[in-house]
């Protein structure tokens, strides 16, 4: 583990230097103790990839205030030493097939409905092309495995999706869009995503879901977190109309 500023109001907690189970595990493991022991000086945890963000504020604590620096790190570092011993708990997990199965069963999966091509997906033959599939072999891969969100981030409530199978592999758009519709569904690199507001985005577009994955008006206002599993189900124009 590592600890480093960010500004002169963040601390970034690096747990891992690569992106596997165990890390993301740890990234959550810290992020949920950090929100459940939460003090008054912090503001936001944010779990991304191999890093736990922690922004507080700046402000004066008792007679002799300890800086606002140092006083966030103790407090993560503490956190830290209450859960250690749940990641060797899941070391020995991951080395029992049947542990794990049980584990992967324990996480929330969404399903997330998408129309695929056409209006939805403009980049679609482009993606086809690169991968040497057809556009309908991009739908059924690109909907055929469970993927993980592994960070929430871009604008509000954005899942980087982490298991994109290798065919679908695609660099992003040398000129971005100005607009990108709300619910696009894209790929961009080695990773897919979901567009959950009307935004510019450099992502290859393959299609669109109806699904709401922002609104401020829901507590929590994002469908999805770090952690959770994403299934997309393929649907026709007729469904999508009609979705809501």
């Amino acid at each position: 583990m590592t600890l480093a500023p960010l500004g002169d109001s963040a601390v970034v907690v690096t747990l891992g230097d690569k992106i596997d189970e165990l890390t993301l595990f740890r990234v959550r493991s810290l992020a949920s103790e950090l929100v459940r022991e939460k003090s008054s000086d912090i503001i936001d945890v944010v779990p991304a990839y191999t890093t736990v963000t922690v922004f507080y504020e700046i402000v004066p604590h008792g007679m002799t205030p300890e800086p606002p620096y140092e006083r966030t790190c103790r407090f993560v570092t503490n956190c830290l030493k209450r859960i250690e011993d749940r990641w060797s708990d899941l070391v020995s997990a991951n080395s029992d097939r049947t542990s794990r199965l049980e584990t992967d069963k324990a996480r929330r999966v969404v399903e997330i409905p998408v129309c695929y091509g056409g209006e939805f997906g403009s980049d679609i033959e482009e993606v086809a092309r690169l991968g040497g599939v057809s556009t309908e072999d991009v739908a059924v891969l690109h909907s055929g495995v469970v993927y993980e969100v592994h960070a929430i981030g871009f604008t509000p409530g954005f899942p980087y999706l982490a298991g994109l199978p290798e065919k679908l592999h695609a660099p992003r758009r040398a000129t971005p869009r100005v607009v990108v519709p709300a619910g696009s569904v894209g790929i961009g690199g080695r990773q897919t995503g979901v567009y959950p507001l009307s935004s510019p985005g450099g992502w290859q577009l393959i299609g669109r879901t109806p699904q709401t994955l922002f609104d401020v008006n829901h507590q929590p206002p994002a469908l999805l977190r770090v952690g959770d599993r994403v299934k997309f189900k393929p649907i026709s124009p007729q469904e999508f109309d009609t979705w809501r």
